[in-house]
């Protein structure tokens, strides 16, 4: 997916907010200078685009739902819905190395982002020897920008009492994990 198409998918996500769409700007907007860099963050992983933005959104979702954040996840279940993920695939995504709704890719994504936000983080030699033989070193790089970013966002979100905005309502919407 071109990152137009991505964009085209965030203008048609972005707009479903039913409620609390300001709570992150009303803070941020504080702090003009980290509102700015937030934004530009959210603009560059999105304009990388070395890796498929569905498995992006794998990998978010799946940092979310370990950081407990409730608008990540409303908001990251209606966008990994528009890049195409199930939800079967949001249903099961804590268990995820069981489940025959991820093919091989999809589970090497998931335990990256599962690795990445458990606490401590550790990221043993032979994920990372499984990651560099399925992406490249851009890729990789893109794609552990992205699960470090979510975690930004859940913490940041958690902090400030960002709720959810609605986005899932009427939808499945994955579930925090532990």
């Amino acid at each position: 997916m071109s990152v137009l198409g991505q964009m085209d998918s965030f203008r048609r996500v972005f707009p479903t907010a039913r409620r609390n769409r300001a709570d992150l700007f009303r803070w941020l907007r504080r702090r003009p200078q980290l509102l700015a860099a937030v934004g530009f963050h959210e603009v560059a992983l999105a304009a990388s685009a070395r890796v498929d933005p569905r498995l992006k959104a794998l990998a978010e979702i799946k940092a979310a739902a370990l950081t407990n954040c409730e608008y990540c996840l409303d908001i990251g279940s209606a966008f990994s819905r528009a890049l195409g993920v199930s939800d079967a695939q949001l249903r099961a995504l804590p268990a995820f190395r069981e489940s025959s709704a991820f093919d091989d890719t999809e589970k090497l994504v998931l335990e990256f982002a599962d690795a990445m936000t458990r606490t401590p983080a550790h990221i043993g030699d032979d994920l990372r020897r499984s990651l560099l033989a399925a992406f490249s070193e851009s890729q990789l790089t893109e794609l552990a920008a992205a699960i470090a970013w979510e975690n930004h966002r859940g913490r940041l979100n958690q902090a400030l009492g960002v709720r959810p905005s609605g986005f899932s309502d009427s939808d499945f919407c994955a579930v925090p994990e532990q």
